[in-house]
């Protein structure tokens, strides 16, 4: 009798499992797109980066620098230069991968646009810099169009 319950459990819970990660929002959510976005940037991958990036948004962004350590705001003159800049032994990929990152919660601003918090945590100073992932829908896909550093 048991065995027989097993079977019949065991397909249910897959096809739930299935049918949760499949829905709509789950999948493809501005935290979803932030957490993809590093997972590329960790495997170099600037093709899955200029899918998750609004890199024309990301350019007219010339009053803050993205890379928290620096003293002053680099300007990007194409998009190229921001995805060398999270990819490879870009400086703020290099910066961002040497400290820890959380993830938190996702403020929705508006029907199509979030926030989404990271905290970019230096152990070492015993320092957080605050940043929040501006993400708008471009043609039903979330993608981030701001770093803004909060603190």
């Amino acid at each position: 009798m048991f065995k027989h319950s097993a079977r019949m459990i065991l397909p249910a819970a897959v096809l739930l499992a299935i049918a949760s990660g499949c829905s709509g929002s789950g999948d493809s959510g501005p935290k979803k797109t932030v957490i993809s976005f590093f997972g590329a940037m960790e495997k170099n991958d600037q093709a899955a980066l200029t899918y998750l990036l609004d890199l024309p948004e990301l350019m007219r962004n010339i009053d803050e620098d993205y890379a928290i350590q620096t003293d002053s705001p680099r300007v990007f003159t194409s998009p190229q230069q921001i995805l060398d800049d999270l990819t490879g032994d870009g400086l703020t990929r290099r910066t961002w991968f040497s400290l820890q990152r959380i993830i938190s919660k996702t403020e929705m601003t508006g029907e199509t646009t979030a926030l989404v918090e990271v905290t970019f945590v230096d152990k070492e100073k015993s320092t957080g810099y605050l940043t929040r992932f501006g993400l708008h829908e471009v043609n039903g896909k979330w993608k981030i169009y701001s770093f803004r550093t909060v603190r």
